[in-house]
């Protein structure tokens, strides 16, 4: 045997040590060796990858150390979205959750798996031929960055799993930093001089958002993984509780203290338990997550908008604080509703210094008898938003003033109450609680609505946000949502505008020129409608098939539509009745916005009837991408290669099993550069 070979199983023989005790250590708090062991053990491989660098592999657990800073994260575009839960927030709202789920499923009785909903960051791990190959962050759940070198600094993430995971899978977990270590963090960061971090959430995201990985390494984070994400070319169990087990056995942490339920009581008690001890916990939790257990059930159950039917969390009670309500104001929003806020004496509330507070409406405030100068108590509802619980009588002074929104807003130059933005008459339609600006010109509703139109789910145009639609509104370039579309010419004076450069400007206008084509569905939502949604949207786009015929529509015709009420069917009506809300569309019309759905060609499409399958990495665009253009030409993208695999599209590194299967079956592989002309020609 040569020294080569001894060096190579030497190093591997140490590798599999460490990663041993790492997760002993980290993953089942059992360690079996002293501290100075283990530090031994990582000096001796890193001084024979040192010296032998041709047998250093990313997957040695040297790699978590950290690397030289990188200029920018990458982007990560999630096969399937990280979705957002609903949240249920009393033993009222979660029942009616489960009777909901036990409706649609047709089913009384169904298993239960209940998590705590740990305080982190949410994150998606992929393994390729059983080495972590991408970390990328939640973002707005369908692409988030890519933290690969950061998440490897954390030693109860496996580098590496056994040979007989799947090729090809996602796990996701919630990386956070322990109560702990946050302490011990902010001693130091004191210590340093440095102000501390607010909560151990923020430090945990920072943290693994940090461009040196090195800064990362230092901090104490860990994970806990809470579901299976997808899995190609090896079976995996059918529950979500099985499935934890099972990356429990390939080495990931999954918390101990999850449990499978048979009924909704029995999570009720779960939930009043960990009310009761969530102070001894090792981590920062804000609720449970109840999931159902089958995984063909979450299947039939599918997605509401951003959230899964499937699942839900229940709130622990949010964190209170007091402090004195100053002054109420008034802002006004996107369908012109003067809402009322409470402007605050500063104060700290679940780690979160709290300034301005939701106080919803006029009856709201008057149900609660809130005054301004008032001390009141201040929720973060479900630990994000903040709201005015109510006042605390026992506190006045007699200086405190009830509130009047009419009073608020009065002009005493008009002699009537004006919006506190344009100036226009404010009215209150009758049967409703909110008060109305009339005028739908408005700067605040005009802003709000390009805000809308421009977000990711209406024509996603990339680069408007709220200041710069400010600034736009205010430099007099667009006076609506369909002037975005003549901002080409006016490209010179976009230059010009503060913080704007050649290259930003070429970059808005080739996003406002690529969101044209959008499809009707989302046309419908960025119009702003009243009361129609994103699954509202999709449903009259796919009833009517135009603009046209939907602006044409009768309240008949609308409330004969199984989904469509009185109300949604009135709005709708209304919306298209008024002249401006006309014109706009007409403007998009000559925009050249897609103003209807896209009929099916007569003549078959390119790829029709030829199957795909894609192994490796692809350098042109994400396999997402790919697939889409694929079945965008006719075409169909499966998981696996078999006896109707047309082509197997090889990018780089390759799984070694299909391209096997390929081989055997005789399937003809390409390239990606093969695979693009392909699509070149066909399209």
């Amino acid at each position: 045997m040569t020294d080569q070979v001894q060096i190579q199983q030497r190093i591997e023989q140490l590798k599999a040590d460490i990663n041993r005790h790492n997760h002993r250590y980290h993953v089942l708090d059992n360690p079996e060796i002293s501290d100075a062991e283990y530090d031994r053990l990582v000096r001796e491989l890193k001084r024979l990858e040192e010296q032998y660098p041709q047998f250093l592999t990313p997957d040695s657990p040297t790699q978590r150390v950290g690397a030289a800073p990188v200029e920018a994260f990458g982007v990560v575009e999630h096969r399937f979205p990280l979705l957002s839960l609903g949240n249920a927030f009393s033993d009222e709202e979660l029942a009616a959750w489960h009777t909901r789920t036990s409706r649609l499923l047709g089913e009384e009785q169904f298993d239960l798996v209940c998590e705590h909903k740990i305080d982190g960051l949410a994150v998606a791990l992929t393994y390729i031929d059983g080495r972590l190959t991408t970390g990328a962050t939640r973002g707005d759940g369908f692409r988030g960055e890519n933290i690969t070198q950061n998440l490897k600094t954390i030693r109860s993430i496996p580098l590496s799993v056994p040979g007989d995971a799947p090729p090809r899978f996602e796990v996701r977990g919630e990386v956070f930093l322990p109560k702990a270590g946050f302490h011990r963090l902010n001693q130091e960061r004191v210590r340093e001089g440095q102000p501390p971090f607010a909560n151990p959430r923020n430090a945990a995201a920072g943290s693994v958002r940090q461009l040196d990985s090195r800064i990362t390494t230092r901090r104490p984070l860990d994970i806990c993984v809470y579901m299976l994400g997808w899995a190609e070319g090896r079976p995996v169990p059918d529950t979500h509780w099985d499935q934890l087990d099972y990356l429990k056995s390939l080495g990931f942490k999954v918390n101990p203290d999850n449990v499978r339920l048979d009924s909704i009581k029995q999570v009720e008690e779960y939930y009043r338990r960990w009310v009761d001890d969530r102070e001894s916990l090792p981590y920062e939790a804000d609720g449970i997550v109840v999931k159902v257990n089958a995984i063909e059930r979450q299947g039939r159950l599918g997605n509401i908008g951003h959230e899964p039917r499937w699942a839900i969390a229940y709130k622990f009670p949010a964190v209170e604080e007091t402090t004195v309500l100053k002054e109420i104001g008034i802002n006004v929003g996107r369908t012109g509703t003067l809402n009322p806020y409470a402007i605050l004496e500063p104060v700290a509330v679940g780690g979160v210094t709290i300034k301005q507070a939701a106080l919803h409406n006029e009856d709201d405030i008057r149900r609660k008898d809130i005054r301004e100068g008032d001390r009141v108590t201040v929720r973060r509802a479900g630990d994000v938003i903040p709201e005015v619980v109510g006042p605390i009588p026992g506190k006045r002074t007699g200086e405190e003033k009830e509130f009047s929104l009419l009073e608020k807003v009065f002009d005493r130059e008009k002699g009537r109450p004006a919006c506190p933005v344009c100036g226009a008459e404010v009215v209150r339609p009758e049967g409703e609680v909110m008060y109305y600006c009339t005028n739908t010109a408005c700067p605040a509703q005009v802003q709000h609505g390009i805000e809308l139109f421009v977000s990711r789910g209406a024509m996603d145009i990339r680069g408007i946000g709220e200041s710069l639609s400010a600034t736009l509104l205010a430099e007099g370039l667009i006076g609506n949502i369909a002037d975005l579309y003549s901002l080409r010419e006016k490209r010179e004076q976009l230059v010009e505008l503060e913080k704007m450069g050649e290259k930003s400007v070429d970059n808005l206008l080739d996003a406002i020129d690529q969101s044209r084509d959008r499809p009707l569905t989302r046309v419908i939502i960025a119009l702003g409608i009243r009361h129609v949604g994103g699954e509202m949207a999709g449903v009259l786009a796919n009833h009517f098939g135009s603009m046209d015929r939907l602006a044409d529509t009768t309240r008949e015709e609308l409330v004969a539509i199984p989904s469509v009420g009185p109300k949604i069917a009135d709005s709708i009506i209304a919306f298209f009745q008024q002249a401006e809300n006309r014109q706009v569309i007409e403007k998009l019309r000559a925009a050249r916005v897609r103003l209807e759905e896209k009929t099916a060609e007569s003549v078959p499409l390119p790829l029709a009837g030829q199957e795909f399958v894609i192994t490796g990495r692809l350098e042109a665009f994400s396999r997402q991408q790919a697939e889409e253009r694929v079945k965008a030409l006719g075409g169909s993208v499966k998981s696996n290669v078999n006896r109707n695999t047309t082509y197997l599209v090889a990018g780089a590194d390759p799984g070694g099993s299909k391209l096997a299967r390929a081989r055997e079956l005789g399937t003809k592989e390409i390239t990606e550069e093969v695979f693009l002309v392909l699509l070149e020609e066909k399209a």
